[in-house]
């Protein structure tokens, strides 16, 4: 016995779109799906492959991932290719605990749209030229937890948006400076971690003029106590900058009172800050609040466009500092309006009550609103003065030059509903007469009357000059009577 199988195939062809549509199935190939790898977890656009013991990305990783989760691995080196294919979409790339030591130029060039990198708890040891080259949308770099000791040039090219750098648990010796100096480099930095590090010094003047705008970390490091590094700690104290005032108990040059920093102190600070008013082009010689004596230690001077000191003041500049303290600014400019800071030593913290800073105003365009003051108030109060005398001249136009409703002393009996006149007297109207040399012109509604048989007669209106005349007429009779006695026609007078 022969077995016959027979495949039946789902395709019949009848009819001329039925064969069309049928073929396309039946002939037509499924879309291929992107898979998960087996040593990996997906979530939508979420994939974790932490954990894995990978020394080797799967070469089958979906490219829509926005977060990629590749922590707690055994990855050695990023270099160009070590994730195949393009992740056009990743946001997040979280490389934390793994073992990466060397980090090659444009290891994420697959990656543009690339905002959050963690590459925290490596072992990388240094920066090379160009490695965050096309991570132009990055906001935050974690690179703590490594030993990196040297960051060449042009490292940070590329990262315009970078705002939070965090650098601590690594072995710097230098601050890096070519964070805010280099070409191509973060513009909106908004915090840099760089404690536990081992840093000796720190640039102090490019720390007061970024100190107001960046959240800089550096507790933890093995900082020389000078009375330059006192300055600044005391000062930033008094401010309140947060990253000090935090971690205030891991810098011990707060609690140094060395002698060769100690100033003499006045104690009968002011309050609130003194104002200089100054003309373009003048000097000026602003003094170091709450310090005397002919010498001063070390001092820097906060201005609103530099920072400057006594150690380096140069003759020729545009400001100079005296060895007491003294800041003198030549030919003053419109631009160096603004809050000034004396920062000294003074070996014990500054009395929060006191005020060490200065306003100073160049020019009428700068002066301080408390001055201006006086003068606004005059305007307000003039110009409420003339609106005032406006509405009281209107409100006399309103009730002297508005026309008034005519009144009958004759029967009790009021003028037409839309009989109006301008009375320029009103005792005239009282009287009930009117002067001949006065005319007035007014509108009569016409009025009806009760005929005895149950029909309204319309009062009759006059034409030619008798008309005229009941109308305009200044004489013995009332408007109203001219109304309510059409019969009596007063004979014209001359002239009219």
């Amino acid at each position: 016995t022969h077995t016959r199988t027979h495949t039946h195939l789902p395709c019949f062809l009848d009819g001329g779109a039925t064969v069309a549509l049928l073929l396309s199935l039946c002939l037509g190939s499924r879309p291929s799906v992107a898979t998960c790898p087996m040593s990996c977890l997906c979530a939508s656009d979420i994939i974790s492959c932490s954990s894995g013991n990978l020394s080797v990305l799967p070469f089958d990783l979906p490219g829509y991932a926005t977060w990629l989760d590749l922590s707690h691995n055994a990855l050695a080196a990023l270099q160009v290719g070590w994730i195949s294919g393009s992740f056009g979409r990743l946001v997040t790339l979280v490389l934390n605990r793994n073992s990466v030591r060397l980090i090659g130029p444009e290891a994420f060039a697959a990656m543009p749209r690339l905002a959050h990198l963690d590459l925290s708890s490596n072992q990388i040891k240094e920066l090379n030229s160009s490695i965050f080259a096309g991570l132009n949308e990055l906001k935050e770099l974690l690179l703590f937890g490594n030993q990196i000791s040297q960051i060449e040039p042009g490292a940070f090219t590329g990262l315009h948006r970078l705002h939070r750098f965090y650098l601590s648990g690594n072995r710097l010796k230098n601050f890096p400076l070519g964070l805010f100096s280099e070409t191509g480099g973060p513009r909106n930095l908004s915090l840099l971690d760089l404690s536990y590090n081992r840093l000796t010094g720190l640039p102090l003047q490019t720390l007061l003029s970024l100190a107001p705008h960046i959240g800089i970390y550096s507790q933890g490091n093995p900082l020389v106590c000078d009375c330059p590094l006192q300055a600044l700690l005391e000062y930033w104290l008094w401010k309140q900058y947060e990253p000090l005032v935090d971690f205030q108990g891991q810098y011990p040059c707060l609690d140094d009172s060395s002698s060769e920093c100690n100033q003499s102190v006045e104690s009968n600070v002011a309050s609130v800050a003194k104002t200089y008013h100054v003309e373009p082009g003048k000097w000026l010689q602003v003094p170091c609040l709450g310090f005397r004596g002919p010498n001063i230690t070390w001092v820097f001077w906060v201005t609103p466009t530099a920072v400057v000191n006594s150690s380096a003041s140069d003759p020729n500049s545009h400001f100079m500092v005296f060895p007491n303290g003294t800041l003198e600014i030549h030919s003053v400019r419109l631009e160096d309006s603004g809050t000034y800071a004396c920062v000294a030593p003074q070996g014990r913290p500054y009395s929060p009550s006191g005020s060490r800073e200065v306003r100073v105003v160049v020019g009428d365009a700068g002066r301080d609103p408390a001055h201006r003051s006086g003068s606004e108030h005059f305007n307000t109060a003039f110009t409420t003065l003339a609106s005032c005398v406006v509405s009281i001249i209107l409100v006399l136009l309103y009730l002297y030059l508005t026309p008034c409703r005519c009144r009958d002393n004759q029967g009790g009996r009021r003028c037409g509903g839309r009989a109006l006149v301008l009375c320029s007297d009103p005792r005239e109207m009282e009287a009930g007469q009117r002067r001949s040399n006065g005319k007035r012109v007014i509108f009569i509604e016409p009025q009806t009357e009760d005929t005895g048989n149950g029909v309204s007669k319309s009062t009759p209106m006059f034409s030619g000059h008798v008309a005229t005349e009941g109308i305009l007429k200044n004489g013995s009779r009332t408007v109203g009577q001219s109304q309510s006695d059409p019969a009596h026609v007063p004979e014209p007078e001359d002239g009219t």
